[in-house]
Protein backbone atom coordinates (compact mmCIF):
# COMPACT_ATOMS: atom_id res chain seq x y z
CA UNK A 1 0.00 0.00 0.00
CA UNK A 2 1.52 3.34 -1.09
CA UNK A 3 0.78 6.21 1.33
CA UNK A 4 -0.17 9.60 0.01
CA UNK A 5 2.75 12.00 -0.32
CA UNK A 6 3.07 15.42 1.30
CA UNK A 7 3.11 18.37 -1.04
CA UNK A 8 6.71 19.17 -2.09
CA UNK A 9 8.37 22.48 -1.41
CA UNK A 10 8.54 25.00 -4.24
CA UNK A 11 11.68 25.31 -6.36
CA UNK A 12 13.43 22.32 -4.83
CA UNK A 13 15.87 19.94 -6.47
CA UNK A 14 13.92 17.17 -8.21
CA UNK A 15 14.00 13.93 -6.22
CA UNK A 16 13.98 10.74 -8.31
CA UNK A 17 13.04 7.28 -7.06
CA UNK A 18 14.92 4.75 -9.20
CA UNK A 19 13.76 1.12 -8.88
CA UNK A 20 15.72 -1.63 -10.66
CA UNK A 21 16.78 -5.09 -9.51
CA UNK A 22 20.07 -4.88 -11.45
CA UNK A 23 22.67 -3.45 -9.06
CA UNK A 24 25.01 -2.35 -11.85
CA UNK A 25 22.26 -0.43 -13.68
CA UNK A 26 21.10 1.17 -10.41
CA UNK A 27 24.61 2.39 -9.64
CA UNK A 28 25.27 3.70 -13.16
CA UNK A 29 21.95 5.52 -13.49
CA UNK A 30 22.15 6.97 -9.98
CA UNK A 31 25.62 8.37 -10.71
CA UNK A 32 24.40 9.79 -14.04
CA UNK A 33 21.30 11.41 -12.55
CA UNK A 34 23.18 12.89 -9.59
CA UNK A 35 25.80 14.29 -11.97
CA UNK A 36 22.97 15.98 -13.87
CA UNK A 37 21.49 17.63 -10.82
CA UNK A 38 18.89 15.16 -9.56
CA UNK A 39 18.62 13.98 -5.97
CA UNK A 40 18.34 10.23 -6.54
CA UNK A 41 17.29 7.45 -4.18
CA UNK A 42 17.46 3.84 -5.35
CA UNK A 43 15.46 0.71 -4.51
CA UNK A 44 16.13 -2.88 -5.52
CA UNK A 45 12.50 -4.06 -5.83
CA UNK A 46 8.88 -3.05 -5.25
CA UNK A 47 8.88 -3.86 -1.54
CA UNK A 48 12.01 -1.78 -0.99
CA UNK A 49 10.41 1.07 -2.96
CA UNK A 50 7.27 0.91 -0.81
CA UNK A 51 9.35 1.37 2.34
CA UNK A 52 11.02 4.41 0.81
CA UNK A 53 7.71 5.86 -0.33
CA UNK A 54 6.37 5.53 3.20
CA UNK A 55 9.00 7.92 4.52
CA UNK A 56 10.14 10.11 1.63
CA UNK A 57 8.63 12.53 -0.86
CA UNK A 58 9.57 12.08 -4.54
CA UNK A 59 8.92 14.09 -7.69
CA UNK A 60 9.13 11.20 -10.16
CA UNK A 61 9.65 7.44 -10.17
CA UNK A 62 11.69 5.49 -12.73
CA UNK A 63 10.63 1.84 -12.55
CA UNK A 64 12.08 -1.23 -14.19
CA UNK A 65 9.22 -3.44 -15.40
CA UNK A 66 10.78 -6.89 -14.98
CA UNK A 67 11.67 -7.32 -11.31
CA UNK A 68 11.36 -10.20 -8.84
CA UNK A 69 8.21 -9.99 -6.77
CA UNK A 70 5.73 -7.35 -7.91
CA UNK A 71 6.70 -5.98 -11.32
CA UNK A 72 6.88 -2.37 -12.41
CA UNK A 73 3.32 -2.35 -13.73
CA UNK A 74 1.95 -3.30 -10.30
CA UNK A 75 4.07 -0.74 -8.48
CA UNK A 76 3.20 1.95 -11.03
CA UNK A 77 -0.53 1.36 -10.55
CA UNK A 78 -0.14 1.56 -6.76
CA UNK A 79 1.80 4.81 -6.96
CA UNK A 80 -0.67 6.49 -9.29
CA UNK A 81 -3.61 5.38 -7.16
CA UNK A 82 -2.11 6.93 -4.03
CA UNK A 83 -0.38 10.08 -5.27
CA UNK A 84 -0.04 12.48 -8.17
CA UNK A 85 3.54 11.61 -9.08
CA UNK A 86 4.73 10.91 -12.65
CA UNK A 87 6.20 7.51 -13.50
CA UNK A 88 8.64 6.50 -16.25
CA UNK A 89 8.86 2.77 -17.02
CA UNK A 90 12.01 0.99 -18.22
CA UNK A 91 11.75 -2.36 -19.94
CA UNK A 92 13.68 -4.78 -22.13
CA UNK A 93 10.43 -5.56 -23.96
CA UNK A 94 9.33 -3.24 -26.75
CA UNK A 95 6.09 -4.84 -28.00
CA UNK A 96 3.12 -2.50 -28.41
CA UNK A 97 1.07 -4.58 -25.98
CA UNK A 98 3.67 -4.00 -23.25
CA UNK A 99 3.64 -0.26 -23.88
CA UNK A 100 -0.17 -0.25 -23.65
CA UNK A 101 -0.03 -2.22 -20.39
CA UNK A 102 2.36 0.36 -18.95
CA UNK A 103 0.23 3.29 -20.01
CA UNK A 104 -2.89 1.62 -18.62
CA UNK A 105 -1.08 1.24 -15.29
CA UNK A 106 -0.65 5.03 -15.27
CA UNK A 107 2.87 5.49 -16.64
CA UNK A 108 3.67 8.89 -18.16
CA UNK A 109 6.31 7.49 -20.51
CA UNK A 110 7.97 4.24 -21.50
CA UNK A 111 11.62 3.68 -22.43
CA UNK A 112 12.89 0.43 -23.94
CA UNK A 113 16.26 -1.05 -22.98
CA UNK A 114 18.96 -0.65 -24.07
CA UNK A 115 18.80 3.14 -24.16
CA UNK A 116 21.18 6.07 -24.14
CA UNK A 117 21.33 7.77 -20.72
CA UNK A 118 20.92 11.11 -22.48
CA UNK A 119 17.56 9.96 -23.84
CA UNK A 120 16.46 9.04 -20.32
CA UNK A 121 17.49 12.51 -19.16
CA UNK A 122 15.53 14.22 -21.95
CA UNK A 123 12.40 12.19 -21.21
CA UNK A 124 12.77 12.90 -17.50
CA UNK A 125 13.00 16.63 -18.13
CA UNK A 126 9.99 16.53 -20.46
CA UNK A 127 7.85 14.73 -17.90
CA UNK A 128 8.83 17.12 -15.11
CA UNK A 129 8.03 20.10 -17.33
CA UNK A 130 4.51 18.72 -17.74
CA UNK A 131 4.27 18.13 -13.98
CA UNK A 132 6.07 21.18 -12.53
CA UNK A 133 7.68 20.93 -9.13
CA UNK A 134 6.32 22.79 -6.16
CA UNK A 135 2.59 22.81 -6.65
CA UNK A 136 2.19 24.42 -3.24
CA UNK A 137 2.80 23.98 0.49
CA UNK A 138 6.12 24.12 2.28
CA UNK A 139 6.80 20.54 3.33
CA UNK A 140 10.54 19.77 3.16
CA UNK A 141 11.87 16.33 2.41
CA UNK A 142 12.55 14.72 5.75
CA UNK A 143 13.76 11.43 7.16
CA UNK A 144 12.16 10.75 10.53
CA UNK A 145 14.31 8.95 13.10
CA UNK A 146 12.12 8.86 16.19
CA UNK A 147 12.44 12.28 17.83
CA UNK A 148 15.14 13.25 15.31
CA UNK A 149 14.49 14.38 11.75
CA UNK A 150 16.94 14.93 8.91
CA UNK A 151 16.27 17.52 6.20
CA UNK A 152 17.68 16.03 3.00
CA UNK A 153 17.63 19.27 1.06
CA UNK A 154 19.41 21.40 3.65
CA UNK A 155 21.56 18.67 5.17
CA UNK A 156 20.29 19.60 8.64
CA UNK A 157 19.53 17.44 11.67
CA UNK A 158 16.82 18.57 14.10
CA UNK A 159 15.41 17.45 17.43
CA UNK A 160 12.10 19.21 17.81
CA UNK A 161 12.84 22.89 17.16
CA UNK A 162 16.50 22.55 18.07
CA UNK A 163 19.22 21.99 15.45
CA UNK A 164 21.70 19.20 16.11
CA UNK A 165 25.18 20.17 15.00
CA UNK A 166 26.83 17.80 12.53
CA UNK A 167 30.49 17.82 11.59
CA UNK A 168 31.33 17.86 7.88
CA UNK A 169 32.10 14.13 7.97
CA UNK A 170 28.89 13.31 9.86
CA UNK A 171 26.87 15.32 7.35
CA UNK A 172 28.53 13.46 4.47
CA UNK A 173 27.66 10.16 6.14
CA UNK A 174 24.03 11.23 6.57
CA UNK A 175 23.79 12.19 2.90
CA UNK A 176 25.24 8.83 1.87
CA UNK A 177 22.84 6.86 4.06
CA UNK A 178 19.85 9.06 3.18
CA UNK A 179 20.41 8.24 -0.51
CA UNK A 180 19.76 4.54 0.13
CA UNK A 181 17.70 4.17 3.33
CA UNK A 182 16.97 0.61 4.45
CA UNK A 183 19.90 -0.61 2.35
CA UNK A 184 23.30 -1.56 3.77
CA UNK A 185 26.33 0.49 2.74
CA UNK A 186 29.68 -1.30 3.05
CA UNK A 187 32.62 0.11 4.96
CA UNK A 188 34.62 0.02 1.72
CA UNK A 189 32.03 2.20 0.00
CA UNK A 190 31.98 4.63 2.93
CA UNK A 191 35.78 4.92 2.90
CA UNK A 192 35.67 5.63 -0.85
CA UNK A 193 32.85 8.18 -0.62
CA UNK A 194 34.37 10.00 2.33
CA UNK A 195 37.73 10.06 0.58
CA UNK A 196 36.21 11.93 -2.36
CA UNK A 197 35.48 14.81 0.01
CA UNK A 198 39.14 15.06 0.93
CA UNK A 199 38.93 13.09 4.16
CA UNK A 200 41.83 10.88 5.15
CA UNK A 201 39.95 7.82 6.31
CA UNK A 202 39.97 4.05 6.66
CA UNK A 203 37.52 1.44 7.90
CA UNK A 204 38.47 1.97 11.54
CA UNK A 205 37.97 5.72 11.17
CA UNK A 206 34.54 5.05 9.62
CA UNK A 207 33.58 2.94 12.65
CA UNK A 208 34.60 5.80 14.94
CA UNK A 209 32.52 8.30 12.94
CA UNK A 210 29.52 5.95 13.02
CA UNK A 211 29.81 5.73 16.82
CA UNK A 212 29.85 9.52 17.09
CA UNK A 213 26.91 9.91 14.71
CA UNK A 214 24.88 7.37 16.68
CA UNK A 215 25.24 9.54 19.78
CA UNK A 216 23.30 12.23 17.92
CA UNK A 217 20.69 9.93 16.36
CA UNK A 218 19.95 7.27 18.93
CA UNK A 219 18.21 7.27 22.29
CA UNK A 220 20.54 4.39 23.22
CA UNK A 221 23.66 4.44 21.00
CA UNK A 222 24.74 1.03 22.33
CA UNK A 223 21.52 -0.50 20.98
CA UNK A 224 21.00 1.48 17.76
CA UNK A 225 17.53 1.51 16.24
CA UNK A 226 18.12 3.81 13.28
CA UNK A 227 21.79 3.53 12.29
CA UNK A 228 22.16 -0.22 12.32
CA UNK A 229 25.11 -2.56 11.81
CA UNK A 230 24.35 -5.21 9.17
CA UNK A 231 26.61 -8.16 9.85
CA UNK A 232 28.98 -8.83 6.97
CA UNK A 233 27.57 -5.93 4.90
CA UNK A 234 28.22 -2.62 6.67
CA UNK A 235 25.83 -0.02 8.05
CA UNK A 236 22.22 0.85 7.24
CA UNK A 237 19.99 3.82 8.03
CA UNK A 238 16.48 2.64 8.92
CA UNK A 239 14.18 5.67 9.27
CA UNK A 240 10.58 5.39 10.48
Amino acid sequence: MIPEAPVPAPNHQAHVLLVDDDERIRALLQKFLVRNGYLTTVARDADHARRLLAGLDFDIAILDVMMPGDNGYVLCAEIREARDMPVLLLTARSETSDRITGLEAGADDYLSKPFEPKELLLRLKAILRRAPLGSGGAMPKMLQLGAIRYDLERGELWQGQDPVRLTATENTLMRIFAGTPHEAVSRTTLVERLGRDGNQTNERAVDVQITRLRRKLEADPKQPRYLQTVRGEGYMLAPD
